[in-house]
């Protein structure tokens, strides 16, 4: 009987394998092939590996005719090239450009950045230049799309305020301002210039029914993994919205609020390069102009190297945003200090899990009760049981579900009473009425302005050489403090603003007649001394300026007042 059971159990598993057998597991079987062969050095050996992935890849053609998809043509076609089947390589080829191209860059795969590497067999046929000729086209038409697209996104009525008004009804209409276009499209890719040599781009989600005359909350998503991105001409929405963003497009749309995904990179990104920390201020202000945004809730959110970027936004330029989120994130300024005072002017709401090797959710705690005790609006939840890529599990949903929640009920003080700000570079010498503050790092620090608070963290999460993750005990300061600091302890009531300053030696002091009473003089206090006594006006050319530069119709200046040689 024993020989019969084995029978039995043999053919029970071949017609398992039979029945589990489907296009997908047929193309991963072919790609594992090709793989397994790709490195071996020995052409017989390769030939060999090749001949078999691209039979298998027939194979599954053959058996599901109609599961066949793109990635799979373009394995087969490239297979079939380096083994020299022309006739066979431009028949998938063919079919592949011939199949539904909904985004519209499918011709990429023969004018991209590797067509010619992936063919290179190929090139002296006359039937690759026909296909270069024609996806030439393509990609010509693409990009004619694209511009028309980013121009229709960008369009904006003319400016033409009445400057025949008084200062004070100038001010009026401009805060008042709502003159917007339609918007026909739901996603727009948008180019961003770096320098004069380089651009990158990021892409616009509008919720469905985006209508000119509501104001709509904004959410900047910053992507992780900077170090291994690339700037990048285009993006499409078929990529960006959906995987480990789905939850955001999800919410976002029930909520009505517009996303927008810049693409950063090594050397241009918002956690480890200052050169590109302009890139998001600089994308808000340009669609403000032509989309009716709500100027206070305009907020920033990421995960990894993003969120660690939006931990940045809050600690150095933290002005245009209503609030601040982060998934897993490694809270430190990476370009200098990391001054935690600075969380005071804005929230924070993190996630983090326990199984996190970026950052120990020990070091999350000693964080959050270090910010308690100075009463930041900072607050962590955590995740237990995941690790760094938590946003791709569903169970994230939770924490996204939380993000739109406190995004529904926050707005931004565009005229707060108090302000306290540290800060080792003047670029970032403003927040709010505070502005353009410079250093004076020869002075010596006031008695109040004591060292930026750190904390030690004592361990950390890796993963050892069996993909284990283990606990490392460490020993490091949280924060790096590479420049001497200047600080600004300020507030305002009736008429009266009070400043402590420490290592500074001028600064502007903006007026809004939110703040103030314009029809009696201002004055300002610096560590205790009367440093200036002014009548404040509306300066037409000043409010202006002001509108054209960030069109923030909340936070819009009317006067400034000068300090100069205060320490």
């Amino acid at each position: 009987m024993r020989p019969l059971i084995v029978m039995l159990v043999l053919l029970s598993f071949s017609v398992t394998a039979r029945a589990q057998k489907t296009y997908s597991t047929m193309t991963r079987t072919a790609l594992e092939t090709m793989w397994e062969y790709q490195g071996n050095k020995t052409t017989k050996f390769d030939s060999l590996g090749y001949r078999l992935a691209l039979r298998r890849y027939q194979e599954a053609f053959t058996e599901f005719p109609d599961s066949i998809e793109w990635s799979g043509l373009y394995k087969a076609s490239v297979l079939a090239g380096e083994l020299g089947t022309l006739d066979t390589a431009f028949l998938y080829l063919e079919q592949l450009l011939s199949l539904p191209d909904p985004e519209g860059t499918r011709w990429r795969i023969v004018v991209g950045k590797y067509g010619e590497s992936d063919y290179s067999n190929l090139l002296p046929d006359p039937r690759w230049r026909t296909l270069v000729a024609r996806e030439g086209q393509r990609r010509d038409a693409f990009y004619a799309a694209l511009r028309d697209r980013e121009e229709a996104l960008l369009a904006a009525p003319a400016f033409l305020p009445d400057t025949s008004l008084s200062g004070a009804a100038l001010y009026q209409q401009l805060s008042r301002f709502e003159n917007y276009l339609p918007k026909e499209a739901g996603d727009y890719s948008v180019s961003l210039p770096i320098n004069d040599s380089t651009a990158t781009s990021y892409l616009v989600h509008l919720p469905p029914g985006y209508s000119p005359q509501r104001q709509y909350a904004v959410l900047v998503f910053l992507h992780g993994a900077v170090r291994r991105n690339a700037l990048v001409e285009y993006q499409t929405g078929k990529y960006v919205l959906t995987g480990d963003n789905r939850f955001y497009t999800e919410y976002a749309d029930s909520a009505g609020v517009i996303l927008v995904f810049p693409k950063g990179s090594r050397d241009y990104n918002w956690m480890t390069s200052d050169a590109g920390f302009f890139m998001v201020p600089t994308l808000v202000r340009q669609l403000k102009q032509s989309l009716n945004v709500d100027d206070n809730k305009v907020f920033v959110t990421g995960h990894s190297n993003g969120a660690t970027g939006s931990f940045s936004y809050l600690m150095k330029q933290p002005t245009l945003f209503a609030g601040f989120y982060g998934f897993n994130t490694y809270p430190k300024v990476f370009t200098g200090g990391t001054f935690l005072e600075n969380a005071l002017n804005r929230p924070f709401l993190n996630f983090s899990t326990d199984q996190d090797y970026y950052y120990p959710a020990v070091a999350h705690d000693s964080l959050s009760l270090l910010l308690k005790r100075i009463g930041a609006d900072y607050r962590d939840v955590r995740f237990a049981g995941f690790p760094h890529w938590f946003p791709r599990f569903d169970e994230s949903e939770e924490a996204f579900a939380l993000l739109f929640t406190d995004l529904a009920r926050r707005e931004r003080d565009p005229y707060p009473t108090k302000l306290t700000w540290e800060f080792d570079d003047n670029y970032y010498g403003t927040v709010d009425w505070l502005a353009d503050m410079k250093l004076d790092t020869l002075a010596e620090a006031a008695v109040w302005h004591q060292p930026s608070r750190n904390f030690v963290i004592s361990e950390w999460l890796e993963y050892d050489d069996r993909d284990s993750l283990v606990t490392k005990v460490v020993d490091r300061e949280a924060f790096d403090f590479p420049r001497r600091s200047g600080k600004v302890v300020a507030e305002y009531a009736d008429n009266t603003f009070r400043l402590k300053t420490s290592r500074i030696s001028d600064l502007t002091i903006r007026i809004s007649p939110e703040m103030v009473d314009m029809d009696l003089p201002v004055r300002i206090y610096v560590n205790g001394t009367l440093a200036a006594e002014s009548d404040v006006r509306y300066d037409k050319q000043l409010i202006l300026g002001g509108f054209k530069r960030g069109h923030d119709r909340e936070q819009l200046w009317v006067d400034v007042i000068q300090i100069h040689r205060l320490d």
